[in-house]
């Protein structure tokens, strides 16, 4: 069970709000750095002077900006360092007023508030070679990685892909040991040259080899096109940091029915209301951050029924399987929707 548990609708509630206390932490700002053009860093430390818990690269956090306003950022520092964390933002030219937030009211000794890591996102320890293909700001999960392939000695390399110099973040670190060897640089690459490129990065990929990658949309969709004309599908793993237009394809149901499996009760979704929503309605508080499909924190497993699957975390297996929905953005194909709550 991903979320939720057999118990009566206002201890779930009482539950679902304890968690999200106890995972929130206060921290405070130690350090910022200008890594690349609109890119910032930011080192963190708790402010109860206690150890972080060590996490598995790839992960990231919710940060919690002056503004209020809660977004997801990829943790980028070496997950064996526990006194510390790092990530870092873009600015974006459109922003909503997170990543804003973040550049132009933090300084050092801001306190801020963040959550625990979470995962979608993982290196696949069975895997003989491990290729990591990012861009622009995309190089932040995957620099966690590289951290800790470095530090076991294995097999891989890191293409990095920017406009220029200016704007790949990190340079400073990529560009020594222990990721000098390992670090391959691809700057202002044309558009129409792209797919060739990565046909180049991916040329000696051995059979058993992964590939991870972060990055814009359209970017991520060229690397997982290209690498499956070498390498199974589930070999090929994506984060995204961004929610691209819901996949509305036509076939799930203006309005259906959501049960819980523990009581049988169950409640209606309309059109205009997500399951997240309509669970609410009934005393059942499903855990979210991103609202987008993107974090992952909202997943639920699924009993019986099929998902219109619309979110941007779950992998090509678990949607072909049907055996976890994204409650904040995912409808449903089937009348009932029996989930494990």
């Amino acid at each position: 069970m991903r979320r939720g548990a057999n118990l009566d609708s206002s201890f779930l509630k009482l539950s679902s709000e304890s968690i999200m206390q106890a995972q929130a932490l206060k921290v405070r700002v130690d350090a910022l750095s200008e890594e690349a053009h609109g890119v910032r860093s930011f080192k963190i430390s708790r402010l109860d002077g206690m150890d972080f818990e060590r996490f598995e690269p790839g992960a990231h956090i919710d940060v919690t900006s002056p503004s209020g306003i809660t977004r997801q950022y990829s943790l980028c520092g070496d997950p064996e360092c526990v006194s510390s964390q790092v990530f870092a933002v873009k600015k974006e030219e459109q922003s909503r007023g997170g990543s804003r937030s973040l550049h132009e009211e933090v300084s050092i000794g801001t306190e801020l508030q963040v959550g625990a890591p979470r995962n979608l996102f993982q290196l696949n320890d069975g895997a003989s070679e491990h290729i990591l293909i990012g861009a622009g700001i995309g190089i932040t999960p995957l620099l966690s990685m590289a951290y800790r392939l470095a530090a076991r000695g294995a097999r891989f390399t890191l293409h990095y892909f920017a406009r220029s110099e200016a704007h790949a973040a990190f340079m400073t670190l990529l560009t020594r040991a222990p990721f000098d060897s390992h670090v391959r640089l691809h700057f202002g690459v044309r558009r129409d040259a792209l797919a060739a490129e990565l046909d180049i990065c991916l040329s000696e990929a051995g059979a058993d080899a992964h590939v991870y990658t972060c990055g814009p949309a359209p970017f991520m969709d060229l690397v997982v096109d290209t690498a499956q004309k070498r390498l199974p599908a589930d070999a090929i793993h994506l984060e995204r940091f961004k929610a691209e237009p819901a996949n509305e394809t036509g076939t799930s149901l203006a309005s259906f029915q959501v049960q819980l499996a523990s009581t049988g009760q169950t409640v209606k979704v309309d059109e205009k209301t997500s399951i997240v929503d309509a669970l609410a309605t009934i005393g059942i508080e499903v855990d979210t951050s991103c609202g987008e499909g993107v974090c992952g924190t909202c997943m639920v497993d699924v009993i019986s029924g099929e998902p219109e699957h619309r979110d941007h975390c779950l992998s090509k297996a678990e949607r072909a399987s049907n055996s976890v929905i994204c409650c904040c953005v995912s409808r449903s194909r089937t009348p009932v929707l029996v989930l494990d709550l």
